[in-house]
């Protein structure tokens, strides 16, 4: 099955395309099921009959999933219209108190989610009660071109693909060690006197943006020695006395822990961006969330930069 049947398209059952829809972002049977509350099994059924309708391979089966084949592709972009069009027009028929509703699946960094994002949501939930939010918090990104969420903080400024981008906020990292690392280790008093303490940071290989190497930016050959792919462990490392650990301001200034190393001599500057499909951008549910986003960091700003 190569071309795709238009006409069949057409009078396909709206529930088997949203099967497809969630199967092809997800790229996962077991993934999209647990989202649309069915079983692998039935998805997969009814993906087959989809395809026999339509007369074209939807995806290539393989051990990484299922993955979008050509005529899948080209179905995905049509499929995501229809969607938007359905969206708009259940946005527009309900009553002004509950406008707001539907999902919105935010994909952010782990500490930036963990603790700005989530003590705040309740806020929102109150604010519209209609209204499903999805937050994945985890070291690295869901692709917002490829409809796997449907807006992203980012580290860097996206250039590519179908997005609508902002600058969300800027945002400081500072050196953090616990009381008792300090008392039993040399006094810090220079940058050069930190190539004899034990650092912590990244693990090289896994690290999923380049601006997460801070430690050449503050001297030469500056490395971690006791690395973790998570930004929280490495805030719990520094807590229990292991090391020195490069933490943005809003994760290592509220830890009682915790305090400042070399804090007039060492700052890292970065941001964070807020990345939108294009499609959606001008969904109710989806502005709620940037408002509620962008709201946030202005009432955060003093935790987000160091002043001193």
């Amino acid at each position: 099955m190569h071309d795709i049947n238009k006409q069949k398209l057409a009078q396909a059952n709206w529930d088997d395309l949203r099967i497809f829809l969630t199967v092809a972002r997800q790229t996962n049977l077991d993934a999209a099921a647990a989202i649309l509350h069915l079983d692998a099994t039935t998805l997969g059924r009814r993906i087959r009959r989809l395809e026999t309708t339509i007369g074209a391979t939807l995806f290539n089966r393989s051990s990484k999933g299922h993955l979008l084949s050509k005529p899948g592709e080209w179905m995905l972009a049509q499929v995501e219209q229809m969607e938007a069009i359905v969206t708009d027009i259940n946005e527009s028929l309900t009553g002004e108190i509950n406008r707001i509703a539907g999902t919105v699946r935010l994909s952010v960094t782990e500490a930036f989610g963990n603790v700005v994002i989530a003590p705040a949501l309740m806020g929102l939930i109150k604010a519209h009660p209609m209204l499903n939010i999805e937050l994945v918090a985890t070291s690295g990104f869901l692709s917002v071109s490829k409809r796997e969420a449907d807006m992203a903080v980012l580290l860097a400024r996206p250039t590519r693909g179908r997005l609508k981008v902002s600058k969300l906020t800027n945002y400081d990292l500072k050196l953090y060690a616990s009381k008792e690392y300090l008392e039993n280790h040399p006094p810090i008093k220079a940058i050069d006197q930190l190539y004899a303490h034990r650092l912590i940071g990244y693990v090289d290989d896994l690290i999923y943006s380049p601006s997460l190497r801070y430690y050449d930016e503050i001297a030469p050959g500056l490395k971690p020695a006791l690395t973790s792919s998570s930004l929280l462990a490495q805030k719990q490392l520094a807590c229990s006395g292991c090391g020195i650990a490069m933490l943005p301001n809003f994760v290592g200034q509220p830890s009682k822990e915790l305090k400042l190393v070399l804090a007039a001599d060492v700052t890292i500057n970065r941001s964070f961006w807020l990345a939108i499909h294009e499609d959606i951008f001008d969904h109710a549910r989806v502005q709620a969330v940037m408002h509620f986003l962008q709201t946030l960091v202005q009432e955060n700003s003093a935790s987000l930069t160091y002043s001193g």
